[in-house]
């Protein structure tokens, strides 16, 4: 394992495997907490609507991904936000069109070279310097919002209601928050692929909640145990010739069981 930091692939895939476990570790912290999980599966499922688009146009995937996500999230906050009853109709559609807009401009694309699994399921290994940056640049994005507006997003996360009558603009936020969502999950689709990237969203933070009581410490400790998922699963992939997306998924799933058993036993004992 050690021979292979001396390939640019490999030293490629563990940068990028860093940067994803950061922003999934704030990001869902958020996600998690706000109880948003499917609305994130939707904004990730919808956003193969824009890799459709950009083959269609015969630009760049994650370009196209970023925008269209956007868009989703936008819409997404408008149509939920006042009536979050009924979110799971709304992102369930969108989640449809997403992927049917996607297939067919991808059907239209005549001639493409492009493999839409890479970004479905993830190609960590296949990450180039032009990914890095974007990564870079989306994370340090996003850890700048969040750092500003930490107060912000901590009132809405908590009581939504009681910071609307403080005067706080928690349609924003809330939109805002979406938005986030929307760059981290770009940011992760060549790590761990559409499919897979709300379970690093949500995994982490999930077992990170059971260990700290303030929120910057979950977004602290839920990152870490990103990296170390991530590190992890890229040596088993590598090991064992196994896809680097999905066997960090599985490390991650492991250690969610692991912890979920664990509280279960717990309270069996009365502890």
């Amino acid at each position: 394992m050690i021979e292979a930091l001396s390939f640019g692939f490999v030293q490629n895939a563990l940068i990028a495997g860093i940067l994803v476990s950061i922003a999934c570790g704030i990001v869902g912290s958020l996600v998690v907490v706000n109880r948003m999980v499917f609305i994130a599966g939707g904004i990730a499922h919808g956003a193969y609507g824009g890799l459709g688009l950009a083959l269609f146009l015969s630009i760049s995937p994650l370009f196209g991904a970023l925008g269209f996500s956007i868009a989703l999230a936008v819409v997404i906050a408008f149509l939920t936000y006042v009536n979050k009853e009924r979110a799971d109709a709304v992102i369930g559609a969108i989640w449809a069109f997403g992927m049917a807009v996607g297939i067919i401009f991808a059907d239209m694309s005549k001639g493409y070279n492009t493999d839409l699994t890479s970004f479905l399921f993830g190609a960590i290994l296949s990450v180039s310097s032009g990914d890095l940056w974007l990564m870079s640049v989306t994370c340090i994005l996003i850890i700048a919002i969040i750092a500003i507006f930490y107060k912000e997003f901590l009132a809405i996360s908590f009581d939504m209601e009681f910071s609307k009558l403080q005067g706080l603009n928690t349609r924003f936020f809330y939109t805002l928050l979406l938005i986030i969502t929307a760059l981290c999950i770009v940011a992760c689709i060549r790590a761990v692929g559409l499919i897979l990237v709300v379970a690093l969203l949500s995994i982490p933070p999930y077992i990170a909640e059971k260990f700290c009581v303030r929120l910057s410490r979950m977004m602290i400790l839920s990152s870490v145990l990103s990296i170390v998922f991530t590190l992890t699963g890229l040596a088993l992939s590598y090991m064992l010739d196994l896809t680097s997306g999905a066997s960090i998924i599985l490390v991650a799933s492991f250690a969610f069981f692991l912890t979920k058993a664990k509280l279960v036993l717990r309270r069996g004992n009365g502890l």
